[in-house]
């Protein structure tokens, strides 16, 4: 089965960005979080892709 990046709906702190993009790489949220907060152009990344990433279907 093909993995799809999309934003986490379960760990999220603000958008599910930094979770989406952690399930799809399988690795931890917070060393991508960690990596945002390094980023020198972070807060514009975190936008763009907050806006373009689709929302993971709902789970029960």
């Amino acid at each position: 089965m093909l993995n799809k990046l999309r934003k986490s709906s379960t760990d999220r702190s603000i958008a599910g960005v930094c979770g989406g993009i952690a399930e799809f790489f399988g690795i931890s949220s917070f060393g991508v979080r960690i990596l945002f907060i390094i980023l020198p152009a972070n807060l514009l990344i975190y936008i763009i892709l907050a806006n373009t990433i689709p929302d993971s279907p709902p789970s029960l």
